[in-house]
């Protein structure tokens, strides 16, 4: 307990002593913000199903708690964004008598206890008051809302698995894949499913306080917990000796960028630090992944079809790409900005070509969005003018944060490095890359028709495109006045 006590210590004055503390306190508190705007629609909810669910034929927590392997699937899709794997710098404590598994059991113990974990309480809790007391009284709640937190521990770590098994080979995500197709073949084929009386009868054994249900809870929380250990000391292990380094598959020099001079090196440079770093190659998988399951499902599926989401499924196709890598502009080349900064004007070139590479990177999403062109889901106005704007004015605002960047991202640690979100304008910046542009668009809507308003934004794109050189040169130039101050930055923050 003493050890555990004192590693909890050392990573509050870690994230204290970081250089982008005083940055991150702006992002920390829009999440606090954004946790209770959410929190209160959890509680409205669920004292809303506690009525609507009152029906002759079944008690209101029969139906929800028939439901509830949707909450676990809604919670486990949830964690991508929200939740990183836990990591610490257990590099310095290797050299310390101290065991290696002991520091993954805090990781883990620290995990399960994440406030995350308790979020799905808002809307169980108020159900549960509404609903239970005039069968079990008040343990029945107290019973039922600790069985439901136990669910989601289980779930936080068999979200941890798969999350740390995906960040090291992406064709892990067949086994989520696998097990969540499963469960909607064995709930929607067969005329009476199983699973669904199964979580029926798991939600009253918890409600009833049942040891039988609680204890296989724990089991399988246990199991999770073992699996989770052993995979994570191993790929520490792995990731600290550095063993995969040396391996390098396939060498390319992309000869074909020589023509386009110093912006062709650089543009040479950002290929290879794409494709031939663990973190951005990881980055790209999961980018490519996202964006093919989008459009998959715009195509071929009416979940989508609503005007709102239609427009937001397209803009964020078009603009993931430039929000993964650009939102942390420069953040990468933090770790070599010494030799960066060596050659007048290498940084010039570096962002022109940084944003002729992610500007040719749109075809991607645009071609995946064929299919849903030819099913009549979207027009082609749609697709060209959502994606010359985020060429246009979504890369104009993410290429801001190149002067306001100062964090360095590791290239390849992953389990070894204590991961930290953004800084306050990242996800500001973020955010209203995303938010703004489907507001203007409704805005134009409301005044002018539909075609008027696409034909709108892809005038204003172009503008930005056609302008792209000034307003590089002008990042560049504000860039260049503060320096010395981001390379400080830079390197304070480099593992």
């Amino acid at each position: 307990m003493m050890l555990f006590n004192e590693l909890r210590k050392h990573g509050k004055l870690a994230a204290k002593r970081h250089p982008m503390y005083d940055k991150n306190r702006f992002g920390k508190y829009l999440m606090i913000a954004m946790s209770i705007f959410w929190a209160g629609y959890l509680v409205f909810f669920g004292m809303t199903f506690a009525f609507a669910l009152d029906t002759e034929s079944m008690e209101p927590y029969h139906l929800l708690n028939s439901g509830l392997i949707f909450v676990l699937a809604i919670d486990f899709i949830m964690r991508f964004p929200f939740q990183k794997t836990p990591t610490q710098e257990v590099k310095p404590y290797l050299l310390l008598p101290v065991k290696r598994n002991k520091i993954i059991d805090f990781l883990l113990i620290r995990s399960g206890l994440d406030t995350f974990n308790l979020f799905w309480l808002f809307l169980f809790v108020p159900f549960a008051i509404i609903t239970l007391p005039k069968y079990f009284g008040i343990m029945g709640v107290v019973s039922y809302s600790i069985g439901i937190w136990l669910l989601m521990v289980f779930n936080n770590y068999w979200f941890l698995l798969c999350r740390t098994l995906i960040s090291e080979r992406i064709w892990w995500i067949i086994l989520p894949v696998v097990v969540y197709g499963g469960i909607a073949a064995a709930i929607f084929i067969p005329k009476e499913s199983l699973l669904g009386d199964f979580f029926v009868n798991l939600g009253e054994g918890y409600i009833e306080g049942n040891l039988l249900f609680f204890g296989g809870t724990l089991l399988a929380i246990l199991v999770m917990w073992v699996i989770n250990r052993k995979i994570m000391s191993a790929l520490a292990y792995s990731e600290l000796n550095k063993t995969e380094d040396t391996k390098v598959k396939h060498l390319s020099e992309y000869k074909f960028l020589d023509k386009y001079g110093e912006v062709g090196e650089y543009m040479r440079l950002e290929l290879k630090l794409l494709l031939r770093n663990k973190a951005c190659k990881h980055g790209l998988r999961m980018v490519l992944l996202v964006t093919v399951g989008f459009s998959l499902v715009l195509s071929f599926s009416d979940i989508y079809d609503g005007v709102f989401m239609t427009n937001f499924i397209a803009i964020y196709n078009f603009a993931i790409f430039g929000l993964l890598f650009l939102s942390t502009v420069m953040s990468y080349e933090g770790n070599y900005i010494d030799g960066l900064m060596s050659r007048k004007e290498s940084i010039l070139s570096l962002l022109r070509a940084k944003y002729y590479l992610y500007s040719i990177g749109i075809l991607i999403p645009l071609v995946l969005m064929i299919p849903a062109i030819v099913m009549g889901k979207i027009a082609i106005l749609m697709a060209v003018s959502w994606a010359i704007f985020s060429i246009g004015f979504i890369y104009f605002a993410l290429f801001q944060l190149v002067v306001y960047n100062t964090k360095t991202v590791s290239l390849n640690a992953k389990i070894g490095v204590r991961q930290n979100s953004g800084t306050g304008l990242q996800n500001l910046v973020s955010f209203a890359t995303l938010g703004l542009p489907i507001l203007l668009y409704f805005v134009l809507k409301s005044i002018f028709n539909e075609t008027v308003s696409l034909y709108i934004l892809l005038v204003i794109g172009i503008g930005f495109i056609a302008t792209s050189r000034i307003w590089i040169t002008n990042v560049y130039n504000r860039f260049m006045k503060r320096r010395y101050k981001n390379m400080e930055g830079f390197r304070d923050s480099r593992e």
